[in-house]
């Protein structure tokens, strides 16, 4: 069924003579009828489709011509505003409900590649330099961990506008006794919202403005891997790469060995939108009176939410199509220093060597590899002894200039793999620290999931149970 303008004004129509009849404030004869019109007017849209009206104002002639006028008693204690804020609210709680279903398939298929690429040693960048050894698990780890926070802000956000206007009336509330409670479950809602004025004023156009907020902490988060991954293409043998053909690449037209990452460059473009219709909704609710109606447009928010999940499963796409070759990514370890700073470490932990006074020594070992084109796995033991001594006679005079490190040592430190076996702070790549991530995370996510199944169940359920009362009546 499609749940746009329409069927929520007909849903809250149809949970408006059930409350009042079992309140008694309308009498069995009036909600008859105005069962019978609802159905009747539902039929004629469901006939022509122009009659799917988006405001109250154009659905209340529909009913009374298929009824009479004594039908608009229904009408009593309720306004456009509070029916329209609803109507609004229950849009953008089933359009967070598919951003959230985006966010956890792109959060559990990097899991699925953390989990597969655990044992995968990759180089990792700061300032666009390589700066250490990583597994590849542990970087995907790091996004995850950013985008279960965005999903943690959504479900709180779904929670926090659980809330139904209707009984706000215009702004103040209503003379007409309305059960706000049971009209809020009704319609699939935790509560009514307490404030009558932040009912119909505020919280229609704050729900849409914090959703797209984590939508566009999202397209960041994206952006910043997709930006990362794009780097490998300029390298003429990179590590990590999109799978060629389909949609993931494409051929230059005047260049025959290019491969271009098209899937990659629609998806950060996907996450520009994104960050965009951000702006686009604070533009539009900023510097206006409270109750305008600027920022709380279905067809705008609507089309915020739906470039958000686009762009999330445009992204699933990209991390499908990933391939990773792990000898070359370790080759690219060890045709750089980025072993480096293990040197300095081991000297300082093992030898109480001053952390600077190894760095500098650390230092001097690069930049005699690099002048001597020389690579970690390459360089010379003696050569490493006769820097120490130089190092240590200039800056550290009085201690013994013997380089402390065995030869086997010297070259364990340099091994990437062995270097992350050797973390010991929670949180790092040790494997067991990255086993014992991945098992946390997944548990977060299967949460996750199970809660918002149940939240789709429990409107479906409501909404199922109203119909049934309705009918009956």
């Amino acid at each position: 069924m499609q749940h746009d303008e329409f069927f929520w004004i007909s849903t809250i129509n149809k949970a408006t003579v059930v409350i009042n009849r079992a309140s008694g404030l309308i009498d069995e004869k009036t909600a008859a009828l105005a069962a019978g019109g609802i159905r009747e007017v539902e039929a004629q849209a469901g006939r022509d489709p122009a009659r799917r009206v988006k405001r109250y104002i154009d659905y209340e002639p529909m009913l009374i011509a298929a009824t009479s006028p004594e039908v608009t008693l229904i009408h009593a204690g309720r306004s456009s505003q509070d029916i329209l804020s609803t109507m609004r609210m229950a849009i953008d709680r089933e359009e967070a409900f598919a951003l959230a279903g985006a966010l956890d398939a792109v959060i559990g298929r990097l899991l699925e590649l953390a989990r597969a690429h655990r044992d995968t040693v990759v180089p990792n960048y700061t300032n666009g330099v390589a700066a250490q050894p990583n597994s590849y698990a542990h970087y995907l780890l790091g996004f995850v961990a950013a985008f279960l926070r965005d999903r943690e802000r959504l479900s709180q956000c779904m929670a926090r506008y659980d809330m139904c206007s209707m009984g706000a009336t215009v702004l103040n509330g209503t003379g007409w006794p309305l059960d706000r409670d049971a009209m809020a479950r009704r319609l699939g809602f935790a509560r009514p919202v307490r404030n009558a004025f932040d009912a119909t004023c505020e919280a229609p156009a704050d729900y849409p403005l914090e959703i797209a907020s984590i939508a566009a902490a999202a397209a960041i988060h994206v952006g910043s891997m997709i930006n990362d991954i794009m780097v490998q293409y300029a390298q003429p043998r990179p590590w990590i790469i999109l799978q060629e053909g389909g949609e993931n690449t494409y051929v230059s037209s005047a260049m025959p060995q290019k491969r271009n990452p098209g899937l990659m460059n629609n998806c950060r473009a996907d996450a520009s939108d994104v960050v965009g219709e951000l702006c686009a909704v604070m533009m539009r609710m900023h510097n206006v009176v409270p109750g305008m109606v600027d920022g709380k447009s279905v067809a705008k928010n609507s089309r915020m939410c739906r470039a958000a999940v686009s762009m999330l499963e445009r992204f699933l796409k990209v991390l499908n199509a990933l391939r990773i070759n792990p000898e070359r990514a370790l080759e690219e370890l060890n045709s750089d220093w980025t072993a480096s700073q293990e040197i300095a470490d081991r000297l300082m932990r093992d030898y109480d060597l001053p952390f600077r006074i190894g760095h500098h020594m650390a230092s001097r070992m690069v930049s005699w590899a690099r002048a001597n084109n020389v690579l970690p796995l390459e360089f010379p033991y003696a050569r490493m002894q006769q820097i120490y001594r130089e190092e240590i006679e200039e800056e550290f005079p009085g201690v013994s200039p013997e380089l402390p490190m065995s030869e086997a040592e010297f070259h364990d430190a340099l091994d990437p793999r062995k270097i992350l076996a050797g973390r010991r702070t929670a949180g790092s790549a040790r494997p067991e620290e990255v086993e014992a991530m991945l098992a946390e995370d997944e548990e977060a996510l299967a949460a996750n999931r199970k809660a918002l199944a149940a939240a789709r169940a429990g409107v479906e359920a409501a909404l199922a149970a109203l119909e049934g009362d309705f009918s009956r009546i």
